[in-house]
């Protein structure tokens, strides 16, 4: 559930202000928000730091003896590793261009710029110019022209002349204004220093523990400074706003009483600026990882979906990976996953343990165990009698059942959505809800008809016209009944089809599932299908299975992503009225 909030506004005297944000920082509850928006220099220079740390700490992490390092400041380690760094780019830049005329001199020879210098005196002009094959045939006859080699398909040509306006009507290569020796000789002087500045460098890394600390240390600093660039004054009384738990007002009214700080608590007046904070049971917050791994979060005014999701998207995993033998490997990697790992997070652990779980179960019941018939047949697994027939995937008459069970999933979804929507309005207005409920029932037995054929109901068309009453009665009910109609009926067209696209896509459950089937039973004919004769064939078919299924495994958990999570945040979501607009309740703490 989502936890009801106050919202709290706290006066102090602006002299204390800072012991008083030390009480609330121990305090740990109370979730600030800006009463002002003011720059602060402070803010400024943290945030700089922080990055000049971070870029500290993407140099490489060596493994260096720590027990020699200095007891400067992180202060003036930080200094002294950025200006070995700008000392490191500057030396890299001059390289580069160093390293390109050196280039230079590879491709036309140790030309001496003084030598062609001392040549022009003499009236004697040299000009160097680069082209095509096919732009030596654009030379007049009458040039003096050497060609000097050809790298890459582009010729390098020399033109002599006793004439300084003679040009060729190619383009012409500059000769540096440096001698090749030079060159080579302050190359070999950068690289040298370049070694020493790494080094230097790299020796930095010892301090790698000092400025994690202290990178912490600043974000615990940065957080009161924006607090306190946050807070509001009048006069000689500073006060900071923010939401708390109903469940912790007490304390922070007994920290209040006990410093002398006025106080007011009230209902929060904009719901959207309210922090969300959920509180489930261990079992429901398993779901958590996937909501944190997808940013996801219930605005405060919505409703906590958490329980629905968790059930359903476990079914919808089972389906899509859609085999046994996957689940088992998901199982086993979990159970390493938590020996080995101690300090997992649990309640990841815990979701993987449901996911593999629910595949299992559905591997027993549609006999598929890595896509071999072979497996569930083999009398000593005893996997047989766990297959119910309308679901072996082995059995093309199961295809339109389970199609039928994708929409019956569908549509009981989507109607729980409907009927928590109807239990949270607590107005008349809830009708409506149940009106939907009659719809999607209908549009399930229409969707039937049109796709696996199955006539409808004759109580189908009552629950369309029962149902499209209420709902143009009854969601948008007011004094005014016909104006409430018109308001409905405004919308109601493009709902219904919406609703109707909304069931069709449960589909995809079969169609993904039955996508990885195909996949995981190709690859086993592919290894096997010409049969195993010698060790090499064994090998290769070994080999096939091993890639081929890793595949698979790999593209049915990115549909799971895909398709699994779709149909609770877009589909379910936009039925139940929940748009994930909710930003963390995040107190302020040491």
């Amino acid at each position: 559930m989502i936890v009801p909030m106050k919202k709290i506004t706290l006066f102090f005297s602006a002299r204390h202000h800072d012991e008083a944000l030390l009480r609330l920082r121990q305090l740990g509850v109370l979730h600030v928000q800006d009463v002002e928006h003011r720059a602060s220099d402070d803010i400024q220079q943290i945030e700089t730091t922080l990055e000049n740390i971070d870029r500290i700490l993407k140099l490489p992490e060596l493994q260096l003896d720590t027990s020699q390092i200095s007891e400067e400041s992180p202060e003036k380690i930080i200094e002294k590793t950025l200006g070995l760094l700008q000392q490191k780019d500057s030396i890299q830049r001059e390289l580069r261009e160093y390293q390109e005329i050196s280039d230079w001199f590879e491709r036309w020879g140790d030309v001496s710029y003084s030598s062609v210098q001392a040549l022009k005196d003499a009236g004697v002009y040299i000009r160097l110019y680069l082209t095509d094959k096919s732009g030596l045939s654009r030379i007049p006859d009458e040039m003096q022209v050497l060609v000097a080699g050809t790298s890459n398909n582009v010729v390098h040509l020399a033109l002599i002349s006793q004439s300084e306006d003679e040009h060729l009507d190619l383009r012409q290569d500059s000769i540096p204004q440096v001698e090749p020796g030079e060159v080579r000789s302050r190359i070999n002087l950068l690289k040298k220093d370049l070694d020493e500045i790494t080094s230097k460098v790299n020796s930095m890394a010892a301090y790698r523990d000092m400025l994690t600390d202290y990178r912490i240390k600043l974000e615990k600093n940065l957080v009161v400074s924006r607090v306190k660039a946050g807070m509001g004054d009048v006069g000689d009384i500073s006060y900071l706003q923010g939401f708390c738990p109903d469940e912790a007002v007490q304390s922070v009214q007994k920290v209040a009483d006990s410093h002398g700080w006025g106080y007011l608590v009230e209902e929060p007046d904009d719901l959207s600026q309210v922090p969300t904070l959920t509180k489930n049971s261990q079992f429901i917050n398993m779901i958590n990882p996937l909501f944190k791994f997808m940013s996801t979060l219930p605005g405060y005014d919505e409703m906590d979906v958490s329980m629905i999701f968790l059930a359903f998207f476990s079914v919808f995993f089972a389906i899509i990976i859609g085999d046994g033998g996957y689940g088992l490997i998901f199982m086993l990697l979990t159970i390493l996953m938590r020996i080995k790992f101690k300090k997992a997070n649990r309640e990841f652990v815990n979701l993987m343990f449901l996911l593999s779980g629910t595949t299992l179960v559905w591997g027993l019941l549609t006999g598929t165990w890595f896509g071999s018939k072979t497996i569930v047949d083999c009398p000593y697994l005893h996997l047989r009698p766990f297959v119910v027939d309308k679901l072996d995937s082995f059995n093309e008459e199961s295809q339109p059942f389970v199609m039928l069970l994708s929409f019956i999933i569908g549509v009981i979804h989507l109607s729980v959505a409907h009927l928590m929507a109807a239990a949270r309005k607590h107005n008349i207005t809830s009708l409506g809800e149940i009106g939907w409920v009659c719809e999607l029932w209908f549009i399930f037995f229409l969707a039937k008809k049109l796709v696996l054929g199955v006539d409808m109901p004759g109580y189908a068309m009552t629950l369309l016209w029962v149902g499209l009453a209420i709902i143009l009665i009854f969601s948008n009910f007011q004094r005014n009944i016909f104006k409430g109609i018109l308001v409905t009926l405004s919308n109601l067209p493009l709902s219904v089809i919406g609703s109707f696209s909304d069931i069709v896509s449960y589909i995809r459950l079969f169609a993904v599932g039955f996508a990885g089937f195909i996949v995981s039973s190709s690859f086993n004919a592919m290894a096997v299908g010409a049969g195993i004769d010698s060790v090499l064939s064994g090998i290769i078919a070994a080999l096939i299975m091993f890639v081929g299924h890793a595949l698979n495994i790999a593209l049915c958990t990115m549909s799971v992503l895909v398709h699994g999570v779709r149909l609770n945040m877009l589909e379910f979501s936009g039925h139940v009225g929940v748009q994930w607009t909710g930003k963390p309740y995040e107190p302020f703490r040491e």
